[in-house]
């Protein structure tokens, strides 16, 4: 039974790239002939064009992947059982989520590669763009703040994983120049970075790196924010690029094993948690919708799309595979997850994390790896969480000189480091935390509201993005209602107050979105 949920699940999901991503494509217009900003606005530095659209799309799904396809399925089941996620995932990334991964990334391609908040600026309206900007620069910021503190973290408590994540830095700086500068063929640069990473992770298992050192968290902190920055400043093409790249054939691997673990050994389903519409992590709905949320929509992809993504593309028929295929390939990794949880495991050990829990499942379910299984499996998503780390800063530097004014990209990353640095250090980001699952769906609906305004604008079919938008903005309102609640019960003011204005925020948008549809119809 399990195989055949499997099977039909993974084919909705390929269908609905097949025809309803060609619908999508259809209602934006993709022409082939027009020239990309990668080209036009060519600078060396963000705008580059990549040597082939795989490079392009194995950087934006390392990107916007990171580590939520992988623990929000696991917690989600944990909470609610493996029914209701499996639906949001499968439904929600269709119709929702890789829609808006699609229209942030056309649009931006169209716009001149601009930010999602800018293009608020030109087709909602000034006040609405400074107040989105405003927002999605201190969502990036917790973003780099906790990814960071985790990173480190991980590298104490996981130091086989130090060597395969920090060697792959200089490893990707090699195909990099290997592809761009020496004009290797794409395909042996590729074959000399993968197996590189391959010896890496080998080297890894076998050499652990364990730092005696007085403080060791302040020790890697360190080392993770001046790799952020200076994967902000260089070339695109020579160090974060190739890293994502070479960072989503481990991914691919992953999906791959999984995928032959549960065909060759179908798993029984009678004993995995089928559905519960209550438990500690709160209602399902609203919580369970903030909760899967880069499986099946994440805001965070939009300001990946728009950010850096939109820079590299060199023809507008790659749109379709790069902004919708990734979202559907990342939504079958976090089909891929709940299979091995939910029926991989059985019965879960208790007092482990989210990360442990996906590692022992994809150990159970890729048994052919042996004892390297669970090795893996750290390895992926420790590598996901360092790729979201950097590309975060990277777009947290972009939106800073758009929003602020700092022409200097070293003087803009190094506002946005100290920043981060300084919530990642002093433990701050943690204490807000908690409200941004709500925060990403919130920028999810609000970007999706943008892309409305610029398809009615255009004359098309805004509908296909209008009715999303409100979906999600309608589930992060009634998730920030629980939240307040909870918070103020738990007499944290703070987060209570946050939870309102983002509430105000989300009722600003609509209304901004309405007065412009208004203006434009008299």
């Amino acid at each position: 039974m399990s195989i055949v949920l499997f099977v039909f699940s993974i084919t909705l999901l390929i269908a609905g790239y097949i025809f309803y991503g060609q619908r999508v494509s259809k209602i934006f217009g993709v022409d082939a002939a027009r020239v990309t900003p990668a080209h036009c606005k060519y600078d060396g530095v963000d705008y580059v064009p990549a040597k082939n659209w795989l490079i392009t799309f194995g950087h934006h799904f390392a990107s916007i992947a990171g580590a939520g396809p992988i623990i929000g399925p696991v917690l989600a089941y944990l909470w609610w059982g493996w029914l209701g996620a499996l639906i949001w995932i499968v439904v929600g990334s269709i119709f929702i989520g890789a829609v808006h991964d699609f229209f942030s990334l056309a649009i931006s391609v169209r716009e001149d590669g601009v930010s999602i908040g800018q293009i608020a600026r030109k087709y909602i309206s000034k006040r609405a763009s400074i107040l989105f900007m405003i927002f999605l620069w201190f969502a990036l910021i917790l973003v780099i703040a906790v990814f960071a503190s985790i990173c480190a973290k991980s590298f104490i408590s996981q130091p086989q994983v130090v060597v395969s994540s920090l060697g792959l830095i200089p490893v990707a700086m090699v195909v990099g120049f290997l592809i761009y500068k020496l004009k290797v063929n794409i395909s042996l640069a590729t074959a000399i970075g993968v197996l590189c990473l391959a010896a890496l992770i080998f080297l890894g298992k076998f050499f652990p790196i364990s730092l005696k050192a007085a403080n060791p968290y302040m020790f890697w902190m360190s080392i993770l924010l001046i790799y952020a920055f200076f994967a902000s400043v260089m070339p695109i093409n020579i160090l974060l690029a190739p890293r994502d790249y070479l960072s989503s054939f481990l991914l691919f691997f992953g999906i791959m094993a999984a995928v032959i673990g549960l065909v060759s050994r179908p798993l029984p389903i009678s004993s995995a948690k089928l559905i519960s519409f209550s438990s500690e992590g709160g209602f399902i709905f609203p919580m369970m919708f903030i909760t899967v949320a880069c499986g099946a929509v994440s805001g965070f992809h939009s300001l990946v799309s728009s950010g850096t993504t939109s820079k590299q593309l060199t023809s507008e028929k790659n749109i379709k595979r790069v902004g919708y295929g990734a979202m559907i390939l990342e939504a079958i990794l976090a089909v891929i997850v709940l299979f091995c949880v939910a029926f991989g495991l059985g019965n879960i050990p208790k007092g482990i994390g989210a990360a442990e829990i996906f590692s022992l499942g994809f150990a159970s379910v890729a048994y052919f790896l042996g004892g390297y299984g669970e090795f893996i499996a750290l390895v992926i998503l420790n590598a996901f969480i360092l790729t979201t780390l950097d590309t975060a800063t990277r777009i947290t530097r972009l939106l800073s000189q758009e929003l602020f004014g700092i022409k200097n990209k070293w003087l803009a990353t190094a506002f946005v480091i100290v920043v981060a640095g300084y919530f990642a250090l002093m433990n701050k980001a943690k204490i807000l935390w908690p409200v941004f699952g709500a925060s990403n769906q919130l920028v999810a609906g609000l970007a999706l509201l943008v892309i409305s305004g610029w398809l009615f604008c255009k004359n098309k079919n805004y509908k296909i993005t209008f009715i999303p938008a409100i979906i999600m903005i309608t589930i992060t309102i009634f998730a920030l209602i629980a939240q307040i609640i909870e918070f103020y019960h738990k007499q944290n003011y703070i987060l209570s107050t946050i939870s309102f204005a983002l509430i105000i925020l989300s009722i600003l948008g609509v209304f901004e979105f309405r007065k412009m549809v208004k203006c434009k119809v008299n």
